[in-house]
């Protein structure tokens, strides 16, 4: 499972969809774990329910792109907000002990 990440970056990763205007750009943290079948899950934390998968870290990322602009696309014809985020995020993996 490992090998899986050699090519995944230690922290969350911004994307920016190529089909907006450069001045229009909306970043998003996206989290890439690998999966148990082999490739990754991706998601979007500011995104409920924003997800999906591909079987490399590049397909992943290229999925993502279009499951958030699908989802934008939704927000924007139901005339909801479009979440933007404030900051950069740092994720990391934390040990807990197992209850006894």
């Amino acid at each position: 499972m490992r090998k899986n990440l050699k090519n995944c970056p230690k922290r969350a990763v911004s994307v920016c969809s190529p089909h907006m205007n450069a001045d229009r750009d909306l970043t998003y943290t996206v989290v890439f774990q690998p999966s148990p079948e082999g490739g990754f899950t991706a998601f979007v934390p500011l995104l409920p329910g924003c997800m999906s998968q591909g079987m490399s870290f590049e397909e992943a990322k290229r999925n993502i792109l279009e499951a958030i602009s699908g989802y934008l696309a939704v927000l924007k014809e139901d005339g909801d907000p479009i979440p933007q985020e404030n900051e950069e995020r740092i994720m990391a993996s934390v040990v807990a002990p197992e209850p006894a």
